[in-house]
C-alpha cells in the first residue's frame, strides 16, 4: 500500500506537466493568427458592380466619380476578365494579391487622363487563384513601384457584389 500514494503523485505530476505544455503551445500560436488580420474597408471607397446588356463591371473607387483604383470587366459567360488599374508612369506590369495569392500580368499602358501615372490594361481568365481568393475574402491589393501595396476592401454591404460579378463572368 505504501507505493499507491507515490503512483498517484507521479500520475498527478504527469497530468499537471502535460496540461502546462498544452497551454504553452496554444498561447504561442495565438500571436501568429493575430498577425494575419484582413485589411479593413476605407470610408468613401468601395467595390461597385454595374451590369449592362451582357457585360459586367466591378470597380473599386468612389461612387459616381472618376476616382478609379482598380476595374474588372467581363462579357457575361466569357470566363475572361479585363483588368484596368492606375500605376506609376512607365509601368507595364500589374501585380495583384488577395490573401496570399499573387498574380503578375503583362499590361499595356498609356498616360492616364484622370490621374498621375499610367492607365494599365490586361486580360486574363476569371478562374485564376487570385480572383478565387478575392471572391472568398472580399479584398484585393495592388503592388506598385515594387514596394507599395494598396488594398481594395469591400464594405460588408457590397461584398456579395464580388461574387455576383464572377458568377456573371463564368
Amino acid at each position: 500500500m505504501p507505493h499507491h500514494p507515490r503512483a498517484w503523485l507521479s500520475l498527478l505530476g504527469t497530468l499537471v506537466l502535460t496540461s502546462a505544455c498544452a497551454s504553452v503551445e496554444s498561447v504561442s500560436k495565438a500571436p501568429a493568427r493575430a498577425a494575419i488580420a484582413a485589411p479593413q474597408p476605407v470610408a468613401g471607397y468601395d467595390w461597385h458592380l454595374t451590369t449592362d446588356e451582357g457585360s459586367a463591371r466591378l470597380a473599386y473607387g468612389i461612387a459616381e466619380s472618376d476616382e478609379l483604383k482598380l476595374g474588372l470587366d467581363c462579357a457575361a459567360g466569357s470566363s475572361r476578365v479585363d483588368i484596368t488599374a492606375t500605376a506609376p508612369t512607365g509601368s507595364r506590369t500589374l501585380l495583384l494579391e488577395s490573401g496570399g495569392e499573387t498574380e503578375r500580368f503583362a499590361a499595356e499602358g498609356e498616360p492616364s487622363e484622370l490621374s498621375d501615372g499610367d492607365l494599365l490594361t490586361a486580360s486574363t481568365a476569371a478562374e485564376i487563384p487570385v480572383f478565387q481568393r478575392f471572391r472568398r475574402l472580399g479584398w484585393m491589393a495592388q503592388w506598385t513601384g515594387g514596394d507599395t501595396r494598396e488594398t481594395f476592401v469591400a464594405h460588408p454591404g457590397t461584398q456579395a457584389d464580388i461574387e455576383r460579378f464572377f458568377a456573371l463572368c463564368d
